[in-house]
């Protein structure tokens, strides 16, 4: 498949699904083609399908599915719909790509993975951070310090994620409707949680789950939450060979900027990531090296410059290649499964359920 174009059908174009995915699928001229898209508003779906040379559209996956033949299939929707909506998906026994989380809940989380396994085929979920370019630096050098050990064990791993500006004005060019929708069908709640308790559970998997991925990410490893601080400000782990790692949830918060960070520390050095908005365009985040061996050799800071490509951006990319057989999807949805436990366990250390 090196040589082909790769034939992507969306599911749903909705304010993510236009602004962060099919803008930069639709741009990839050279990688792949947008053949179809479904979406259940059919007067967006005509606009949208205008504005981005869209062939065909439908009105529902199932028709779609019944008269494309794809490559693979970017399906954009409310992850809370994902239990339902996957496995019908994967039927097509392509290439499935979402938004994070894998799912709502850990019971629906293990229904998408018995799904894909019986595919024969992956689902890569939308973790856009491990495609930032700084990311993928950062992970290529802690990846070869583990290997070479020239700046000793790593020690410890923190990520700040302050509230702000997420989507940097991202999503000015988005087409809706005032029209209401059909009515979509939802995944079921969490049964062993009350309903405040699945609200809190929801509302930090929609917000921290990124930085939940992207400890294990850094860490190369599982972990287990350990602590959660009364406010819920600080998450405490430990990773499967007893890295102590931290989660700082919005100690402040920002207005018009973001100030999202990772700090990866050895005995001699470390590595920092610094991320920008995730809807920003054109635009990687930063990743310093700090060595310091001892011994008389001068300490360095080491900022490489970065190309002009965002995360959303590079992701598409990454699923692209995925899809032809040149890399390994960056998440998959066995291990965006062990994020839901991650999130399941904070919750019991914060609520104690």
């Amino acid at each position: 498949m090196s040589d082909k174009k790769i034939k992507i059908g969306f599911v749903g174009v909705g304010g993510m699904g236009q602004c962060a995915h099919l803008k930069n699928y639709a741009a990839l001229t050279d990688l792949c083609e947008v053949v179809a898209l479904a979406e259940l508003r059919t007067d967006v779906a005509g606009k949208v399908a205008q504005r981005y040379s869209i062939p065909r559209t439908y009105p529902s996956h199932e028709e779609m599915l019944k008269n494309e033949k794809l490559d693979g299939i970017v399906a954009s929707q409310p992850f809370t719909r994902h239990g339902t909506l996957l496995p019908d998906l994967l039927k097509a026994k392509v290439p499935v790509f979402t938004e994070k989380p894998i799912a709502g809940t850990i019971e629906m989380g293990e229904k998408i993975v018995k799904a894909v396994a019986a595919s024969g085929t992956f689902h890569m979920v939308g973790y856009h951070k491990r495609s930032d370019p700084a990311t993928m630096a950062a992970k290529v050098e802690i990846e070869r310090l583990k290997q070479t050990g020239e700046l000793g064990k790593m020690k410890y791993v923190r990520l700040l994620m302050p509230a702000g500006d997420w989507t940097a004005s991202g999503f000015f060019d988005l087409i809706n409707s005032n029209v209401p929708g059909p009515q979509m069908q939802w995944d079921p709640p969490d049964s062993s949680l009350s309903k405040e308790n699945y609200e809190t559970y929801i509302g930090f998997v929609n917000y921290y789950i990124h930085q939940v991925n992207l400890m294990r990410h850094m860490l190369g490893e599982n972990y287990e939450v350990t602590h959660v601080d009364p406010t819920a400000v600080l998450l405490v782990g430990k990773s499967r060979s007893g890295i102590p790692c931290t989660i700082e949830m919005t100690p402040y918060q920002t207005t018009i900027d973001w100030q999202e960070s990772a700090l990866v520390c050895f005995e001699k050095g470390w590595i920092k990531l610094e991320l920008p908005a995730p809807l920003a365009l054109n635009r990687a985040g930063r990743v310093t090296f700090f060595r310091d061996p001892g011994n008389g050799v001068q300490p360095q800071f080491i900022e490489p410059q970065m190309p002009w490509v965002h995360a959303m951006r590079q992701q598409a990319i990454n699923f692209i290649s995925a899809i032809k057989g040149e890399i390994k999807p960056l998440c998959e949805a066995a291990e965006a499964l062990e994020d839901m436990r991650v999130a399941r366990q904070f919750l019991k250390h914060y609520k104690g359920v």
